[in-house]
């Protein structure tokens, strides 16, 4: 449970870092604009996020072969990046992609 606790809080700081390093796309419709142009390495949905926007970023990922994680609340995906609220980013930088992979499996 500790190390479960620990991998979590990592994940969240370097989510932190990507987005300090501006290799993060927040927002609804600017993480379907960076999936359909490639740009998109990973995208990060919040577990309470709603059924429509969950199926729109869902299809949207399956469809364009993005892999998609579901992490956190939208509270805690917001502090991670010192944002409000966010519920859906793209991660576009193949490094953090595999750092963030990493830290979840």
């Amino acid at each position: 449970m500790q190390r479960e606790s620990l991998m979590k809080n990592n994940f969240f700081q370097v989510l932190g870092l990507a987005q300090r390093a501006r290799k993060l796309t927040l927002g609804e419709e600017f993480v379907l604009q960076s999936v359909r142009n490639g740009q998109a390495k990973l995208v990060i949905l919040a577990t309470d996020a709603g059924k429509n926007t969950t199926k729109k970023i869902t299809d949207k990922c399956n469809s364009y072969d993005v892999p998609l994680l579901q992490v956190g609340t939208r509270v805690d995906l917001g502090t991670a990046v010192g944002k409000g609220e966010r519920v859906v980013m793209a991660v576009t930088d193949s490094g953090f992609c595999q750092m963030l992979r990493g830290l979840v499996t």
